[in-house]
């Protein structure tokens, strides 16, 4: 025993004191007894162990100082968070030159942060949250690693944010809400192009906010709310921003007019001003918008009847003026609107009537008429004040007359009903007009001697030419678009009537000798490739400027739209019901056979580089097919290393060396498979991590806060009690699959094993040799914290799991 190097003991309801017995294994590297009842103080002899790397206490019952000099000058990472320590964070902390991860939140530490730290050269994510610390940050922090994530959120800690946080180019979250920090956010951050998470909230910070940080590809959340920062916003944020909470600041200028994947924008008490733009409809997913106490004029757009995810409005005491767009009644998931302190006049739509609001103020305007007889109950008593205007037909609301009805009024609306209908045919008019001009100057052009410089490269027995193609590419049948291009669905007119999936890559210039010969190249390898979980690419078809790639068509469309998007269930299949859990079992497996083969069936090995739910496309009988397969490649610029800016991934998806590695291989779609399982089992989409940023950030931390299976599932597969196993396994798989370092993830086949043992449905006979099982790993509940789980060397790692089966 004095030699055992790996010791892991998580979750195993160990109680009291750790035995002083352990102190005699000296040749000790990794050392978890996380997520169990051990009390008492740390033992100084732990401190003394020279060999130790990694060492894991979280989640316990300790308490008292840490105490003693730390002689174990190789730790690589130490995690005490989750305890009731206290006192100083040790000085000695800064001596471990190799420390790369330091968790020490959710405890009870005072005082300041050694200023050492921030010299310490490996350290890339340092978590100190829900402490009680003060002072300043260590001023050299980020200057001498590549820091990846800060968090400190939830002490009294002062001063500014050190200026050189992302010195190395590598950080993606900042988190510090809730202190006492002032003065001007760091200009350097404007610079991050990593970033993705940014929390800055409830503190004391002046001056402009970086503008370069509106310019982060990655960014996903933003929260600066109760601040005193200033500046402006731009015109469009980038796609992939999810979250935006600015409120109570001093931010000036108009309100952006696109924002595609915006769910929450709160951007109350500020000094926006200008009017609402119509391309507000840019914003189709936002579910919380808040504008209020700003200096917004102009009228409400009609745009507004876009977002049909909105569920709160808010335009509160701004300088609006005109009608209440009757749209608003339209917005089925509408349920708090705060009109209230403009100047809105006429009537208040019917429509509005037909919502079921929690929360309802249109005080303080202009409006008159009656109010829809649906609100005029005491539930909306305080909805209508300072409207002398309105009227109600009956006394269910105090301090409103009740109605006088006149003639004039049918006559009045019956001209505005004349008017808005004779604008609607003039506009439908004009419209039929232009599209009929466009379609036969498309013609003409279609028609030309266009179609002669097309060049059809097959890779199957086709009953199509590349004219059949080339007319198709109509925007009629367009089904959707993306990074690499834009994507149709045309039915052929064959004697088989074949529909087929055309992908015209974007492209805008004639490529140069050298980039043609590789994009055939990676054509041909691509269309050589026979699976049964890869879509068939049927041929490539090329001119100048343009590539097309034509694919078998997929009736089910992708996963993605299955899961995500309630309107891709129907998709002409006579389904339109969820996916039940065998069905995505079936999907997962069928997925990973696909990149099973890629990555271990051909020579070289070709890796996908943008494995994600929309890019599994499922057959009629909801078979699973990887599409896009090397496309990313395709897309690589001459010249450019195999480095982030040469994939195509797709954030939340993307594994994290992709950001410092200039070399990364197959592990990347390991990563992005995993993030596809947790996909399958929350039924959240990659992105969706709340203030976690991503899914995979977002359910390692519910599995390590010890959250129910059932409460984390997604909600259509709940009442599946019978899979529930078998939905763990596959949950614990995700997280095991996007492990922090490439190294500690399984390969595609051992990922395939694992979910083939998950189905009953296959029979042993059938099963796939067993060369590595993760099944007990995933199975023992509430392991250790990923990093421990999937970033431990592999060898030995894979070692240690022999020896549990």
């Amino acid at each position: 025993m004095t030699r055992l190097s790996y010791l892991w003991m998580t979750q195993m309801n160990l109680f009291g004191e750790i035995p002083l017995s352990l102190g005699t294994l000296t040749e000790l590297e990794h050392l978890d007894l996380a997520w169990n009842s051990l009390n008492g103080t740390i033992p100084g002899w732990i401190w003394k162990l020279e060999k130790l790397e990694y060492l894991y206490l979280f989640a316990n019952k300790f308490s008292g100082e840490i105490n003693g000099t730390i002689g174990a000058l190789g730790l690589v990472e130490l995690d005490v968070s989750k305890n009731q320590l206290f006192g100083p964070i040790p000085e000695d902390i800064g001596k471990l030159k190799n420390l790369s991860l330091l968790f020490m939140y959710d405890n009870g530490f005072s005082g300041e942060i050694p200023a050492s730290i921030g010299l310490l050269p490996n350290l890339y994510d340092l978590r100190l949250f829900n402490n009680s610390l003060m002072g300043v940050l260590p001023p050299e922090l980020g200057k001498h690693s590549e820091l990846w994530n800060l968090e400190v959120q939830l002490n009294r800690i002062s001063g500014e944010l050190p200026q050189h946080l992302c010195t190395g180019k590598n950080l993606t979250s900042v988190s510090v809400f809730d202190n006492k920090f002032t003065g001007q956010v760091p200009a350097s951050l404007g610079d991050c192009s990593t970033l993705n998470n940014i929390q800055l909230y409830r503190n004391g910070f002046t001056g402009d906010f970086p503008s370069g940080i509106w310019t982060a590809t990655n960014l996903t959340t933003v929260i600066i709310k109760d601040n005193s920062l200033s500046g402006t916003l731009p015109d469009e944020l980038l796609w992939n921003l999810t979250r935006l909470e600015m409120e109570n600041n001093r931010f000036s200028g108009k309100i952006p007019s696109s924002a595609k994947n915006l769910l929450v924008f709160n951007a109350g008490n500020n000094l926006f001003s200008g009017e609402i733009s119509a391309a507000l409809a840019g914003m189709s997913r936002l579910q919380i918008l808040s504008l209020g106490g700003n200096q917004i004029s102009g009228s409400i757009p009609l745009a507004v009847s876009a977002l049909t995810s909105l569920n709160t409005l808010d335009l509160s005491d701004n300088r609006l003026s005109g009608e209440i767009p009757a749209a608003l009644g339209y917005l089925p998931s509408l349920t708090s609107l705060d009109l209230s302190g403009n100047q809105l006049s006429g009537e208040i739509p019917p429509a509005i009537g037909k919502l079921k609001f929690v929360f309802l103020n249109l005080s303080s305007n202009q409006l008159s008429g009656e109010i829809p007889s649906s609100l005029q109950n005491q539930a909306y008593e305080l909805s209508f004040l300072a409207d002398p205007g309105l009227c109600s037909s009956t006394n269910s609301i105090k301090n409103l007359p009740t109605c006088s009805y006149q003639s004039g009024g049918l006559d009045k609306v019956s001209k505005g009903l004349l008017v808005v209908l004779l604008l609607l045919g003039a506009v439908f008019f004009l419209a039929v007009v232009a599209i009929g001009f466009l379609m036969v100057k498309r013609r003409r052009s279609m028609d030309g001697d266009d179609l002669a410089f097309w060049k059809l490269t097959s890779f199957h027995t086709l009953d199509f030419t590349e004219h059949n193609i080339v007319r198709g590419l109509t925007e009629s049948n367009s089904i959707g678009s993306g990074g690499s291009g834009k994507v149709y669905r045309i039915v052929l007119g064959n004697r088989a009537g074949e529909i087929v999936a055309v992908k015209k890559i974007w492209n805008g210039r004639k490529l140069d000798s050298k980039l043609e010969k590789e994009f055939q190249a990676e054509v041909e390898i691509l269309g050589s490739i026979r699976h049964a979980n890869i879509v068939k690419l049927l041929c490539c078809i090329t001119k100048d400027d343009s590539r097309l790639l034509v694919y078998e068509y997929m009736e089910n469309g992708s996963l993605d739209q299955w899961l995500h998007k309630a309107q891709g269930r129907d998709t002409g299949s006579g389904r339109s019901n969820p996916l039940d859990w065998p069905t995505r079992l079936g999907i997962a497996i069928g997925g990973a056979r696909g990149l099973s083969y890629m990555h271990h069936d051909c020579s070289p090995p070709i890796m996908h580089r943008d494995v994600k739910s929309s890019n599994i496309l499922l057959s009629s009988g909801f078979g699973a097919k990887i599409a896009d397969f090397g496309l990313a490649r395709m897309l690589v610029k001459v010249g450019e290393p195999e480095s982030v800016s040469a994939i195509a991934g797709s954030f939340g998806y993307m594994a994290p060396e992709c950001g410092y590695l200039r070399k990364i291989d197959e592990k990347v779609d390991v990563f992005s498979f995993g993030v596809v399982l947790l996909e399958l089992v929350t039924g959240r989409e990659a992105n969706d991590g709340g203030e976690h940023g991503c899914l995979a950030d977002w359910a390692w931390h519910r599995y390590q806060e010890g959250s129910r299976l059932i409460d984390i599932i997604d909600e259509e597969i709940q009442n599946a009690l019978l899979y529930l196993d078998e939905m763990e396994v596959v949950f614990r798989l995700g997280l095991f699959c996007t492990g922090k370092t490439p190294s500690g993830r399984p390969s595609m086949k051992e990922v395939l094993q694992v979910l083939i043992k998950c189905d009953p449905r296959l029979e042993a006979p059938n099963r796939l040799h067993r060369e590595f099982d993760a099944a007990p790993l995933l199975q023992t509940k509430k392991g250790s914290r990923r990093e421990s789980l999937s970033d431990a060397d592999e060898g030995e790692g894979h070692k240690y799991l022999a020896g549990l089966v």
